[in-house]
């Protein structure tokens, strides 16, 4: 064997394919739509597999198992929105106290900025979907991406409004997360209710200003 080859034999790692990091998140990527459009128990590994031209048994591989891949891809943007999420009330705290419509729409922006892709709202739906999963797969999962975020926003928002009471601080935390899941996740309900024309579902803006006003005005309520 020559010194280039044993050099190569040396530099590459046994097992594992080439375009490890592109195959993870094209697996990710699909993993992403059909759990987000089937549940966790109706979406079969094979489908994925196929969608993405890969084997089962390398999905197996990268991810160990349906919850494994189930979980890294709910953790691949989860664990960002949490981080963007405390990095902007790090940021208010720094300046002051921050109102209460500071605190919100620092909450709901990492989120929102998601609808701007086709997977980012397949997320969206996933992030909504996994409200009615099962216990033992949705709970461990979000308090493992939100926990400790969502628990900063708490503080920050009895910090900003004195005489509310930690019991209500939790219920209006909350009722806002479900409020903004259910107006980004794409229900379509809008466009059912409204007039044609009065509504459009593509205007980013309107739609946080309206969730924005909506969770600032419970927040604020005796």
């Amino acid at each position: 064997m020559t010194e280039k080859s044993t050099a190569r034999v040396k530099q590459r790692k046994p097992g594992r394919p080439e375009g490890t990091s592109a195959v993870r998140d094209e697996i990710m990527d699909t993993a992403e739509a059909q759990f987000a459009e089937l549940g966790y128990a109706g979406t079969k590994m094979r489908e994925i597999a196929a969608a993405t031209n890969v084997t089962q048994a390398m999905i197996s591989y990268y991810f160990g198992s349906k919850y494994g891949l189930f979980e890294e891809t709910f953790l691949r943007r989860g664990q960002v929105i949490s981080k963007q999420r405390v990095d902007s009330l790090e940021a208010l705290l720094d300046k002051g106290t921050p109102t209460v419509r500071e605190i919100v729409h620092a909450f709901l922006s990492p989120t929102l900025a998601l609808r701007a892709t086709s997977q980012g709202r397949s997320f969206l739906r996933l992030q909504a979907r996994l409200h009615t999963e099962p216990p033992e797969i949705s709970y461990k999962l979000r308090t493992h991406a939100y926990g400790s975020s969502t628990q900063r926003y708490v503080e920050a928002l009895r910090l900003a409004l004195p005489g509310l009471g930690e019991l209500d601080a939790y219920w209006r935390m909350t009722l806002m997360v479900g409020t903004y899941l259910y107006a980004f996740s794409d229900t379509h309900r809008m466009e059912e209710m409204t007039p044609k024309g009065l509504y459009d579902p593509e205007d980013t803006e309107a739609l946080i200003d309206q969730v924005t006003r909506f969770v600032v005005g419970g927040f604020q309520a005796p």
